[in-house]
């Protein structure tokens, strides 16, 4: 004969608790993803010769080339170095982001990861 019924022993208690703890953690989420909307990374790239900002958007918001590194005849180095410094500072913002969130979640890999289910 099979048992009817829920889960035994307290379970609306448990479910409030986490309820709770999911709401806090959104909360906590949207404050992070604020913050890093506002955050603005530079990098460089050919010795400083190329600064690529980047938002927390992942929006390029400015590019500043140093004189010397404009040659007409070098298109392609400056093209590579452009790309070398929006790369980089992609790559920052992404990190960025992780970490904050990682810092939320304690270390789940985001909502739904890491879970046993």
């Amino acid at each position: 004969m099979a048992k009817k019924g829920g889960f035994p022993g307290g379970m609306p208690g448990n479910m409030n608790n986490l309820m709770k703890q999911a709401q806090k953690m959104q909360r906590q989420m949207e404050e992070a993803t604020k913050e890093l909307e506002e955050k603005e990374v530079t990098a460089s790239a050919g010795g400083g010769a190329v600064e690529v900002t980047v938002s927390g958007k992942k929006e390029v918001v400015k590019v500043k080339l140093a004189e010397e590194v404009v040659d007409p005849d070098d298109i392609e180095m400056l093209e590579d170095l452009i790309m070398a410094a929006t790369n980089e500072a992609l790559r920052q913002v992404e990190e960025f982001s992780q970490q904050s969130m990682s810092k939320i979640t304690g270390g789940l890999g985001g909502m739904g990861g890491g879970f046993p289910f």
